[in-house]
C-alpha cells in the first residue's frame, strides 16, 4: 500500500512515517510543503493520504475538499485540536477519517484501514446513487417514448413498450437508445 503523508511539521511527520514502517506500511513518502501538493499526490498516486494540523482552518479544510476531489482516494486526518463546526467541514470536505488530539503511532495503522473502509463505503453509496439516477432517467426516457408511441399509433402501453422492444432487439441496441433516437426523432418533425 502506497501512503502519502502530508504535514509541514518533519517532526510530526517523523511520528506518522514511524507508526506505518512499524505497522508493516512501508512505502510511504512525506510531502513537507503543501503548496502543489495536488500535483505530487497525482504523481505518487497514493493508495491513502494521511494529513497532519495542529488546527484546521477554513482554508485548510477547503483545500482540503479539492484535494479529494482531485486524488480521489482515502483520506485520514489528524488535528491538535477542533469543533463542532470543523469536524462537519471535514467530513463534507471528503475526510474518510478524523482524528482529533490522536496521533500515536499505535493508532495510525486502524486509522489508516478506516479509512479505507469509510471511503469505499462512500464510494459504493456514490456508485449506486449514479446508478439509480441513470435508471430512473432511462425510465423517463422510455416513458416518454412510449407515450408518444401510444399517441402516434393509438395503441396501449404494453403494445408501446412492444415497438420499442422490438426495434432494440431487430437493430441490436438498447430499448432507452431507441427511446432517445424516438423523441429526437418527433422533436425534429414537429412533435408537441
Amino acid at each position: 500500500m502506497k501512503i502519502a503523508v502530508i504535514d509541514e511539521s518533519a517532526a510530526r511527520a517523523a511520528v506518522i512515517e514511524e507508526g506505518l514502517r512499524e505497522a508493516g506500511l512501508t512505502d510511504v513518502t512525506v510531502l513537507l510543503d503543501r503548496r502543489g501538493v495536488v500535483a505530487a499526490l497525482e504523481r505518487l498516486a497514493p493508495d491513502v493520504v494521511l494529513i497532519n494540523l495542529e488546527n484546521p482552518s477554513r482554508d485548510m479544510l477547503e483545500e482540503s475538499f479539492a484535494l479529494s476531489r482531485a486524488v480521489a482516494r482515502p483520506i485520514a486526518m489528524f488535528v491538535d485540536q477542533s469543533d463542532d463546526a470543523s469536524i462537519g467541514d471535514a467530513v463534507d470536505a471528503g475526510i474518510s477519517a478524523y482524528v482529533v488530539d490522536g496521533l500515536r503511532k499505535d493508532r495510525i495503522r486502524p486509522v489508516v484501514e478506516l479509512a479505507i473502509r469509510r471511503f469505499n463505503a462512500f464510494s459504493r453509496l456514490q456508485s449506486e446513487l449514479h446508478e439509480a439516477r441513470s435508471a430512473l432517467a432511462e425510465r423517463k426516457t422510455i416513458d416518454k417514448a412510449k407515450m408518444l408511441l401510444m399517441k402516434r399509433r393509438k395503441v396501449d402501453e404494453p403494445a408501446a413498450y412492444a415497438l420499442l422492444r422490438k426495434q432494440a432487439m431487430d437493430s441490436g441496441r438498447r430499448i432507452v437508445e431507441i427511446a432517445e433516437a424516438l423523441i429526437t426523432a418527433d422533436s425534429i418533425l414537429g412533435g408537441e
